[in-house]
């Protein structure tokens, strides 16, 4: 055996185990509870009741065994996805498929031994709960005399205590009816002071009477003498012996009831079966030969209607009938009333014997059936508990045991509904009892299926968001959380927005201070604020973030959650204040891009897939424990800016996400070291420089058409052209694509054709064509456009830029 396959069963067996015993003895206690009442009273000793509790901690095994084989399946998937060992497991070749193949041989072996415990324990089981159950109902309770109130629980005899000391048992004023030789009150005994002892063996009563008188009437009562001789006797102490039957509990033959359809095996249920069926068609037979043999009939088709039309007679009987006088007439129709009662009643008890046959039958198929039904129900369910613990990748009793309660209930209801129309005759036997496993085998197998295949499956996510929905709204009625949001681009708009619209209570925005900007020196509020001041929702723009005012009003907004999206560093004052946390939406696949423009920096290192990172901020810049990420495909033919308009509206879904799942307490913070895949080199996302926007093109075509998608639409990369003496002109390039060039041409030659072609060498013998531009103190146009107005661009040098040193210095 492998050493996977070992550590696969070992994860299964023990808590297989652990739940099978948690399983048995919550439905002993249901068990006990259902048969409290004739338990409790008894006198019965420890042992007798644990003897009948392990009896029905047994009939309840075929109950228990698939409980415990969804259970246990689904929290070891579980725990295995939760802890990614199906995640390494895959990593490592090792499929799910494989993963279920000793777990299924395990399952086989359950099955197998449920169907030997259902066939060879559980009817020794019943014939003992049998005769337990018959030998305690015998045993009366035990003796204790109430006070003030007539007691009959002594054969032959009736008391009445006036009060009793509960300490020493002394009764007082006791008054007891002797009916043993009659049921009248002949024999009276009053005494003030009493004591009651049973022997060891609850055969006898001794009841010890001190002064007392015993009052008794000799003669019976006549026609002639109505009088009564009556013996009156005084007495200091006498002891009266009462003998006491069924008191104690007696085992009895364990043998009566095994003829109890659930106390039989399968073999003897066969035969009983085949032994009742033989006798139902015999039956048949005897009767319709009795009605032969006893009556005028003679052939079928005197039975039958369908012959009376063919019958033909030489008598012609109502002929002779008419000729008779009314007394023999009379005579006759008696007769004829008699006899066809007695068909009736022939027929009657062939319908009532057959009926009762029919019935046994079932209820034995029914019962045959079952011993098969429940190994095949631990199969079916290992099949649904393994893939739905790969689904929810969640071990423990939690989730687990939400779910395989409500398969399990479902699967009860099937049951006991098919087995109910099955014992009733409304449904065949095999039918009836095989129902549930007809309904589960698919689900078990579709689950499966989909799960060893890696296909999509999110059966769950309708009931866990109705009983998410129910929680919101319970907890929102007694308080919302409260949240502070912290933005100032366009980019922190749309989380914002996504936040306000699903009911989310923000408290306060934090934005950057109003500044002047552009040639009028105009005030200029940030695209947060203004979203702010229309929904209503308090602004704060502090200077400086560690300002005591800016702190103290801060903190006046009694905020449960800071959300933190293209904002500044906080200081540790700042996001340490709310007790939730403080988390931030970085627009990159963090531990990548840690840093002011992860955007750009994608885009300029050719990166196929970027994403949203949401996290817990900490001392470091873009360092705390990771709470969820979303991915996005980079097409090669995005800029910065689509990027930006792609997660802008992802970031705005995760950030919702990352704010409900704070609140109902569903965060797991991980590392972010655990994100780094072997030799990953780890990118950083430095503020963009001039320097770097400054092409230099003593480099590669393809390294420079992705610095111009990674600047472009802002702040766009940028070359410096000049012509003999005149002023330098600054080239802005917004869009590009590498072709390739004639070798031997120098880096930073300009190539033009006057019309729609402008192309500058780079190293290699390929050249960036310019799609888009915007030359200084002009618009942005098409390179057709441009040169239109723009005359022999090939006259023009390339001033040497900076881009490739700062490409090269960071990482």
């Amino acid at each position: 055996m492998k050493r996977l396959d070992q550590f696969i069963l070992k994860s299964f067996i023990g808590p297989f185990i652990a739940v099978l015993f948690v399983v048995v003895f919550i439905l002993v206690m249901q068990f006990l509870w259902l048969y409290i009442d004739e338990l409790v009273g008894k006198g019965l000793g420890l042992k007798v009741i644990l003897e009948f509790l392990g009896w029905g901690a047994c009939t309840i095994l075929p109950l228990s065994m698939p409980l415990a084989v969804l259970l246990s399946s689904m929290m070891t998937i579980g725990t295995l996805g939760e802890n990614n060992e199906l995640l390494a497991m895959k990593a490592a070749g090792v499929s799910l498929g494989r993963v279920l193949i000793p777990l299924g041989g395990v399952a086989v072996i359950i099955s197998i031994l449920a169907f030997f415990v259902g066939n060879n324990l559980i009817p020794v089981a019943y014939n003992k709960i049998y005769t337990l159950r018959d030998d305690i109902l015998k045993t009366k309770s035990e003796i204790k005399i109430p006070e003030k109130t007539f007691y009959d629980g002594i054969d032959g005899y009736i008391l009445r205590v006036e009060n009793r000391d509960d300490e020493t048992g002394v009764m007082h004023d006791v008054v007891v009816y002797d009916h043993t030789n009659s049921s009248e009150n002949e024999n009276i005994t009053i005494a003030k002071r009493a004591k009651m002892d049973i022997s060891e063996d609850k055969s006898y009563l001794i009841f010890i009477m001190e002064d007392g008188t015993a009052y008794s009437e000799e003669n019976k009562v006549t026609f002639k003498d109505t009088s009564r001789a009556v013996t009156k006797i005084e007495f200091k102490r006498q002891e009266l012996l009462v003998k006491l039957e069924n008191h104690s509990f007696q085992k009895s033959d364990e043998g009566r009831f095994g003829n109890e359809i659930k106390s039989m095996r399968l073999g003897d249920l066969q035969l009983r079966s085949d032994t009742l069926k033989n006798e139902l068609a015999n039956l048949k037979d005897s009767h319709v030969k009795q009605i032969y043999e006893n009556t005028v009939i003679r052939s079928a088709s005197q039975l039958s209607p369908e012959y009376n039309g063919n019958a033909r007679s030489t008598i012609d009987y109502d002929k002779k009938f008419k000729e008779l006088d009314p007394d023999a007439k009379v005579k006759i129709l008696k007769a004829a009333k008699n006899r066809s009662n007695e068909y009736v009643s022939a027929l009657t008890n062939l319908g009532v014997e057959t009926y009762r046959n029919n019935f046994f039958i079932r209820h034995i198929d029914v019962e045959i059936f079952k011993k098969f039904a429940g190994a095949l129900a631990c199969f079916i369910f290992f099949f649904i508990g393994a893939p739905m613990g790969a689904i929810i990748r969640k071990g423990g009793l939690g989730v687990s045991a939400i779910i395989s309660v409500l398969f399990f209930v479902f699967y009860w209801v099937i049951d006991i509904s098919g087995t109910k129309l099955a014992n009733d005759g409304s449904m065949g036997a095999f039918n009836g009892v095989f129902i549930s496993s007809y309904i589960l085998m698919p689900i078990g197998a579709f689950l499966t299926w989909q799960v060893v295949n890696d296909s999509s499956i999110n059966i769950l996510s309708p009931v866990v968001g109705f009983f998410k929905e129910i929680k919101k709204k319970i907890r929102d009625f007694f308080k919302k959380t409260r949240i502070v949001y912290m933005g100032t681009p366009e980019f922190a708009v749309a989380p914002l927005d996504k936040l306000v619209k699903n009911g989310c209570k923000i408290v306060g925005v934090v934005t950057v201070a109003d500044k002047p900007a552009g040639r009028g020196q105009k005030v200029i509020e940030s695209p947060v604020k203004k979203y702010a001041v229309e929904h209503n929702i308090p602004v704060l723009q502090p200077l400086k973030l560690k300002d005591p005012e800016f702190l103290e009003s801060l903190r006046a907004l009694k905020a449960d959650l800071f959300v933190v999206v293209a904002f500044r560093m906080l200081p540790k004052e700042v996001w340490d204040m709310p007790p939730m946390g403080t988390f931030n939406l970085h627009a990159a696949l963090l531990p990548q891009y840690r840093g002011a423009a992860p955007i750009n920096w994608a885009i300029i290192n050719g990166e196929q897939f970027s994403g949203v990172t949401t996290f817990k901020i900490n001392e470091g810049i873009d360092t705390g424990h990771i709470m969820f990420r979303e991915q996005v495909r980079v097409p090669a033919s995005w800029n910065a800016g689509d990027l930006h308009d792609n997660l802008m509206g992802v970031g705005s879904e995760l950030v919702l996400q990352t704010v409900q799942a704070m609140i109902e307490g569903e965060v797991e913070l991980r590392l972010q070291k655990s994100f780094i895949q072997g030799t990953e080199v780890i990118h950083e996302a430095p503020k963009i420089s001039d320097e770097l926007c400054n092409i230099d093109f003593n480099d590669k075509a393809e390294r420079i058409h992705n610095l111009v998608r990674g600047l472009s639409p802002y702040p766009g990369a940028f070359t410096t052209i000049v012509k003999d003496s005149e002023e330098a002109l600054r080239l802005k390039i917004y869009a590009s694509e590498v072709i390739e060039i004639e070798k031997g041409i120098k880096p930073g030659t300009i190539i033009s054709d006057g019309k729609n072609l402008l192309a500058i060498a780079c190293e290699g013998d390929k050249a960036l064509k310019v799609l888009d531009l915007q030359l200084s103190g002009k618009k942005r146009m098409s390179v057709d456009a441009f040169l239109r107005g723009f005359r022999n661009p090939c006259d023009y040098s390339i001033i040497p830029g900076t881009s490739k040193s700062v490409l090269d210095s960071v990482k």
